[in-house]
């Protein structure tokens, strides 16, 4: 669905992801790759946060699995626009499997920022929250300041109908790359070990 194009906005994306998980708990979650990733780590490294160094597209439908196998948790699937738009067709499994412990938070700068900062299809008036609704989620909000952070901060843990998109609206710009560990098989260990799983 294409909405007016909103003027861009001045919300820093590491303060946005900061707030969104100021009051996190057990909460687990799963950021996509590049920029969510680094927005994730900087927020705080923990071994509840699984990290995609590949995978483009695929966040929203790795925190699907996790949601369904870890019923009792509540999952967050941290994403951006451009790697969202790539699983676009994930948003329409998502809302026909119903998890209800999923939050997908798509951090939307309007931009391809890992290839050199192009206007992506957001930016070009694409509503990825009205895409959503479309498909079936229980709920969809849109942020574009702090406060509005804050109040979906305040939701994540509260129960919910079925899987909820947050899309957060933030600066087009390209912070400092805070590297979380790249090694996939101590990453896989421990997010195991968290979960209570063997590990190998």
């Amino acid at each position: 669905m294409v909405s007016a194009v909103q003027p861009a906005s001045t919300l820093r994306r590491r303060a946005a992801v900061a707030a969104l998980l100021r009051d996190r708990g057990d909460l687990l979650v799963v950021a996509g790759l590049g920029s969510p990733a680094y927005d994730l780590h900087a927020a705080g490294d923990s071994d509840a946060n699984f990290y995609l160094w590949g995978a483009m597209g695929s966040a929203a439908l790795i925190g699907l699995g996790l949601a369904q196998a870890q019923p009792a948790r509540k999952v967050l699937a941290l994403t951006g626009d451009g790697e969202q738009l790539m699983g676009l067709g994930g948003l329409a499994t998502i809302a026909v499997a119903k998890p209800a412990n999923l939050v997908v938070a798509v951090i939307d700068n309007g931009h391809f920022g890992e290839t050199g900062m192009q206007p992506s299809h957001t930016g070009r008036g694409i509503d990825l929250a009205a895409v959503a609704a479309a498909c079936g989620f229980a709920e969809t909000h849109k942020a574009r300041d702090l406060g509005a952070v804050h109040a979906l901060c305040a939701g994540l843990h509260r129960p919910a109908a079925g899987p909820r998109l947050f899309v957060i609206e933030v600066a087009a710009e390209n912070p400092p790359r805070s590297l979380p560990p790249r090694d996939a098989v101590y990453q896989k260990n421990r997010f195991r070990a968290r979960l209570g799983l063997p590990v190998s």
